[in-house]
């Protein structure tokens, strides 16, 4: 079977089955163990040959990189000064917000095929473009959690998969059980901004210990940030000292 049949055909029985969690898994372990042992193509372009990254340099240079002047606690673009004006009038329950791109073409796009698509295998190379800029000094690493519906109705949870890859790159534990989304809400990406807040309020527990640690939270998008916002009241009230987002993209404010 050849490098990119296989790969489709593995993405493909994520898409039509509707997998458990655990089944998802093994066929990321699959497509892992494939990528390991075939030559490997860009994402993108299809370009081959590029030490097992997902992406050609061409194409990585080209990608919506964030800007270094940013907001140091959301991330958001930023002309002047270091904190923005929202998180100064109110203070976000994270520390920070550590972003690699700006959620744009064709950032988004993957993002979207991962999500939507069931193109799990697209997990890894979102998760191998988010670790370099994934730098805080963090104790472990939370994945946003999905309800329970939206899990079994998309067949796996894309912050898990993203996170699995970060983890092992920054040799961080994983913590994929310790926070659960309890209340099944509309999708954030179809309500207001001003709307998202009231939510997720009280949609998150967590059942871990966390007492002095220092916990990022990974996502594939950052909007608002009212979903980590609300996931880092959760955490610290588990005992986290210091919660930060690492997330794919940052959408741009209006």
């Amino acid at each position: 079977m050849g490098k990119n049949l296989l790969f489709e055909t593995l993405e493909s029985s994520v898409a039509a089955g509707k997998l458990s969690n655990v089944s998802a898994r093994l066929l990321n372990d699959c497509l892992e163990f494939a990528r390991q042992r075939l030559p490997q193509s860009c994402t993108l372009c299809g370009d081959e040959g590029h030490d097992g990254e997902p992406f050609c340099t061409p194409c990585r240079k080209d990608l919506p990189w964030l800007p270094r002047e940013r907001c140091a606690m959301c991330a958001s673009p930023l002309p002047s000064g270091v904190v923005c004006g929202a998180c100064l009038g109110r203070p976000p329950r994270f520390d920070c917000v550590e972003a690699a791109f700006a959620y744009r073409f064709p950032v988004d796009a993957l993002i979207h095929a991962c999500k939507y698509g069931g193109r799990l295998a697209l997990a890894r190379a979102l998760g191998a473009l988010l670790a370099p800029s994934a730098t805080r000094n963090v104790d472990a690493i939370v994945p946003m959690p999905l309800a329970p519906g939206r899990l079994a109705e998309r067949g796996f949870n894309q912050a898990l998969e993203i996170a699995r890859v970060v983890a092992a790159r920054r040799r961080i534990a994983l913590l994929a059980r310790a926070c659960r989304k309890v209340v099944e809400t509309p999708p954030q990406a179809a309500l207001p901004w001003k709307l998202r807040a009231r939510n997720v309020r009280r949609a998150f527990v967590c059942d871990a210990d966390l007492s002095g640690c220092r916990v990022a939270v990974v996502d594939d998008v950052l909007t608002t940030g009212a979903t980590l916002n609300e996931l880092a009241r959760v955490l610290r009230r588990a005992g986290a000292v210091e919660v930060v987002g690492w997330v794919v993209a940052r959408t741009l404010p209006r």
